[in-house]
């Protein structure tokens, strides 16, 4: 997407130094993120900006020579620490799904209540555990996370602790002082327990910003020399006496031992109203202040008397608070202005975040008055306090595959706009727009305006499935430009529309459905022509484009190890009549999709797919011709195959989806394996003849034809999905041509309305040469044979790959690795077209070398029936289906018909490291072949319980994996083929063990938000 400059934040940066926040512990995935994947697995997930104030550093104490006073408080303070672990199930606010681990600090024995960091109890939906020092566990549940402040309390069940006696830790917010020693007690990088050392340097640092995340202001934090990381979030700082004096909260990424504590002022005032059933009242006039010292503030305009009358009220102070950001149409908006230096509020001198915090949160929906000084002049204003939890969202609508909320205002702040607009939180399904999965503001569905969630909610009510709206859109980083965007609406995947609301008496979500989809209208005839190719001087080639149509497919889960969730490409007509379409593997990867056909760049129909070659990497899928009134034209494929050196035309589309010509030769065809991708087995083609072109548009374009100056189609030009590059997590995609007469057998059988019902060699195989064969044991009467059967290519079979075993086990009569094919059938076989007579033979009879002797083996082929998905479960999170093809050929032992293709971030499988490639055998040491058996025993745990499960990994290594089940968030679902069903398949789901509604359950089901292994480059939605 183009945008008006740098896509660059409006706050100010500091040309300092970066910072990174140890923030949370992240739970490592499969090496990747989609997100590319988007996963936070090898990032830091908040980076934070100096503001220049770090130069009054003090040396780190030693942490090895504590003295036995300070030994006696380390072992009563580590009694009250407790390592969290959580999630946050969805995307919400500044924050994505994740799984990871933090610390907190009991503060309430009695009642429960732990105290840790506001970005560890999560803004969104929220579910995890806490271990206390003796590792007992118990369930914790959010009770407040402030708005603005980096904290958050969470409640356990005391009772749940049977093994050790409960203490709490004191908050002594005034005990923090500069010089004092202390200790940071917590769960430093994922260990259970770590004590750094540190000294107390200043008291008065401002807030740290940590990028575009999650950031504290409207504070002072605590400045130490100490060098806690990732995991140590939520920490105590506690003194020599036991207090906790101050909340670990960020630090220094870049080798200083620096670390930034928030206060507990308002950490304790909170705790004092929830222990007393009051409202935590927080108010705000929507301005952001921050500390500046006295010389920048006489810069700029604070007078001299005004700085004296500060110095002698706060002789301690060094500075004043000086407004930063004061938001648009806020309280505060042309009242007061950037750069005001404040002197009073109600009358009251004030130098300090937590004086004025005080004054804010007593007056919401109340006066204050508030004097400034701005360029030397006093400015006495009248601000009304607004409610600064009635700008922080706690609720969002699922819908159409997306996630949205009202902007809050954390995001409001770090952009410096007014705090109002749909914000989309999961910018998934229909509303995944561009290459960017979060930031986006809406501004019209359907050309009505969208100002709000209500607003949103009602015209979304009225769009009915499968329409095509026009959306207008902003990034945040981008307000400047205005984005327009045609939508497909999925209301039928996920057909309800869904409201959930924070409950923070029971800690969780309340989802309600707020909507039924509306039922699409039936689809409307369209008229187009096609554009001219004037630049071709062969009529009957450039008439060829009246043979391409585009593709969009949509998948709503992802299956087959498959990393995209859309993809876009151009397929060509085989029978315009019949509306049928052939189109690469790498645009059409499964049928669990929605498809849509555009021709001639007008009309837009729905299509389903008819067919899906096991190996050739080709799908053919059918619209209905009645809806098209366009002159779509059949293309004429050729019978006779290209050779290598002939002229041809090739006719491709590239990565903008526009049709580019030129005349080229073949410069070679040669026999190909597409390489596997070991971290994720996907679909890929396998024992083809691959056609190369000497021009450089073929390596731009991954869709087309090779077509002769009559017009006739001499090859495909495809995508061919391949491995993911270890160095840039991208999938390599390779673009090759794929010679016409081996399609017509079985194109031949579908246009005459029949299946083909195809059977396969269980192999893969390599060209291997006369130098080799001989060697190897192959008689010069067989190479003489194959110079006369095949004088272009002097080249025999070997078997470089047997797939995995089929369940009856191994039969003596099949082929092994290392066998030359020399016949099947009495063939002799020197090309890949030829070992296409597997297809309807159940067995071939094959005279093979082996050893160096010839052998005749009288060898069985396998149904491809059931080498396509046909099923997936849901569960926890994983999703589950057979091993599909791509595992068969790489793997040498199927553990179970219970495989993960992937897996949702913010769940149970991903916290507790169920990982895609895993084979699931058992749930509670009772065996589970099957899906059929697997649904059947996890139905029988109850709901927020844990179990076992036997798990082998791609590499055969057996482990057991322990997991709590998660109905509330993570319902059991399965879709599963029906042909009454939407596109072919039929979704159910279970709650409880029995069959419940659809849409129970939490899960908004994405497919953006699985990963499907070591972590994908999830596209947008152009022709990638």
């Amino acid at each position: 997407m183009e945008r008006n400059g740098d896509m660059r934040n409006k706050r100010k940066t500091s040309p300092i130094v970066t910072i990174d926040r140890p923030a949370k512990h992240i739970k490592a995935g499969i090496s990747e993120l989609d997100g590319g994947d988007e996963t936070p697995d090898h990032a830091p997930l908040y980076s934070i900006e100096s503001d220049g104030e770090d130069a009054r550093l003090l040396p780190p104490a030693a942490a090895t020579a504590d003295t036995a006073e300070w030994q006696a408080t380390i072992e009563k303070v580590v009694r009250n620490v407790v390592s969290i672990h959580f999630c946050q199930t969805c995307s919400f606010d500044t924050d994505p799904a994740m799984s990871s681990e933090a610390t907190g600090f009991v503060v309430d024995a009695e009642r429960g209540y732990i105290l840790t960091n506001r970005h560890v109890v999560c803004a969104g939906p929220f579910w995890g555990y806490c271990i206390f020092d003796n590792h007992e566990e118990c369930d914790v549940y959010p009770v407040y996370r402030d708005p603005v402040h980096d904290f958050g309390i969470l409640r356990f069940d005391p009772k749940a602790i049977k093994y050790m006696p409960l203490a709490a830790l004191v908050l002594r917010p005034d005990l923090a002082r500069v010089g004092s020693e202390i200790r940071v007690v917590g769960n430093d990088a994922g260990e259970k327990l770590s004590i750094l050392s540190g000294v107390i340097s200043r008291l008065d640092r401002n807030a740290p910003e940590y990028g575009e995340g999650y950031s504290d202001f409207n504070t002072n934090y605590i400045q130490a020399a100490a060098a806690a990381s990732g995991g140590s979030s939520g920490s105590p700082v506690v003194n020599i006496d036991g207090y906790a004096v101050a909340l670990q909260a960020g630090g220094r990424g870049d080798g200083a031992a620096t670390d930034y504590f928030l206060p507990l002022d308002r950490p304790l005032r909170a705790l004092e109203c929830i222990r007393n059933g009051r409202p935590i009242l927080r108010g705000t006039v929507q301005t952001q202040w921050i500390i500046k010292p006295f010389d920048e503030c006489r810069r700029l305009g604070l007078t001299p008397e005004w700085e004296a009358a500060i110095r002698k009220g706060f002789p301690k102070e060094t500075g004043m608070l000086v407004a930063e950001i004061v938001l648009p149409e806020g309280p505060a908006y042309q009242k007061l202005e950037e750069g005001d230096v404040l002197i009073k509020v109600n009358g009251e001198l004030l130098t300090q975040f937590i004086r004025l915090d005080s004054i804010l949160d007593s007056h919401v929906d109340k006066m204050v008055t508030v004097l400034v000084q701005r360029g030397g002049s006093d400015v006495e204003v009248q601000l009304d306090v607004g409610d600064l939890h009635a700008i922080t969202p706690d609720r969002f609508v699922t819908v159409a595959g997306g996630s949205f909320h009202n902007l809050s205002y954390q995001q409001a702040r770090l952009y410096a706009i007014p705090v109002k607009g749909v914000f989309v939180c999961e910018a998934a399904g229909s509303f995944r727009f561009e290459n960017t999965e979060s930031g986006w503001l809406l501004e019209s569905i359907n050309q009505r305006k969208t100002p709000d969630l209500n607003t949103f909610i009602e015209v979304m009510k009225e769009i009915p499935d499968k329409a095509r709206v026009v959306v207008t859109y902003k990034h945040l980083r981008d307000l400047h430009t205005l984005n327009t965007s045609i939508i497909n609406v999925d209301r039928h995947w996920t057909s309800k529309m869904r409201i959930a609301v924070r409950n923070d008496t029971t800690g969780k979500w309340d989802f309600s459905d707020i909507a039924d989809a509306l039922p699409a209208a039936p689809p409307v005839p369209g008229r187009a022509d096609f554009v001219r190719l004037d630049s071709v001087g062969n009529p009957a080639a450039a008439d060829v484009i009246r043979s391409f149509v585009r593709i969009s497919c949509t998948m709503p889960v992802k299956l087959d190890g498959f990393p995209r969730a859309r993809k876009i490409g151009f397929g060509l007509v085989i029978n315009a009549e019949k509306g049928l379409v052939v189109i690469s593997r790498a645009i059409v990867p499964y049928d669990l999709c929605d498809l849509t056909v555009t021709v001639a760049d007008s009309i837009i129909v729905e299509a389903k797919v008819r067919f899906m070659h096991p190996l050739a990497n080709y799908a053919v899928v059918q619209y209905d011709p009645s809806l098209v009134q366009a002159p779509v034209q059949s293309a004429k494929l050729a019978t006779d195959p290209i050779k290598q050196g002939a002229s041809t035309i090739f006719l491709g589309f590239n990565q903008n989806l526009r049709c580019v010509v030129a005349q080229t030769t073949v410069t070679d065809i040669t026999t190909v394996s597409i390489p596997s991708n070991a971290a994720a087995p996907r679909y890929r083609a396998i024992n083809l003849d691959a056609i190369t072109v000497d021009t450089g548009l073929s390596g731009q374009c991954g869709n087309g034809v090779l077509v002769a100056e009559d017009g006739t189609v001499q090859a495909l030009w495809l995508t061919y999905l391949g491995e993911r590059s270890h160095g840039t997590s991208k999938d390599v995609e390779y673009h090759l041509g794929l010679a016409t007469p081996t399609l017509l057998p079985i194109l031949n059988q579908i246009q005459q309305s029949l299946v083909p019902q195809l059977r396969i060699l269980n192999v893969e195989t390599h060209t291997i040469q006369m130098s080799q064969v001989r060697i190897m044991g192959v008689s010069e009467t067989w190479i003489t044979k194959v110079a006369v059967a095949n004088p272009s290519r002097h080249q025999l079979f070997m078997v470089r790959k047997i797939n995995c075993a089929p369940p009856t086990g191994y039969d003596p009569q099949c082929l092994q690795e290392g066998d030359i094919i020399l016949t099947l059938n009495g063939k002799l076989i020197t090309r890949v077209s030829e070992l296409d007579i597997m297809y309807d033979n159940e067995f071939l009879d094959a005279l093979v070398v082996r050893g160096g002797q010839e052998i005749t083996l009288k060898v069985p082929t396998i149904p491809t029936e059931d080498l396509e998905t046909d099923r997936a479960v849901i569960f926890c999170g994983a999703i589950l289906h057979r091993p599909h093809h791509a595992v068969r050929q790489q793997i040498s032992k199927l553990h179970s018909e219970v495989y993960v293709s992937a897996r949702t971030r913010g769940s149970p499988s991903y916290q507790y490291g169920l990982a895609p490639t895993n084979f699931i055998t058992a749930v509670n040491d009772i065996k589970t072949p099957t899906l059929s058996t697997f649904i059947t025993e996890v139905n029988k745990i109850p709901d927020n319980t844990y179990f076992r499960l036997r798990v082998v990994t791609f590499d055969n290594v057996p482990w057991v994996a322990t997991m709590k089940k998660n109905e509330h968030y993570f319902p059991t679902m399965e879709f599963f083929k029906d042909e009454e069903g939407n596109n072919g398949w039929k979704r159910r789901s279970w709650q409880g063990g029995r069959e419940g509604r659809e849409g129970s359950g939490a899960s908004n089901l994405t497919a953006e938000a699985m990963d499907e292994g070591d972590g994908g480059d999830e596209g947008g939605n152009g022709g990638d």
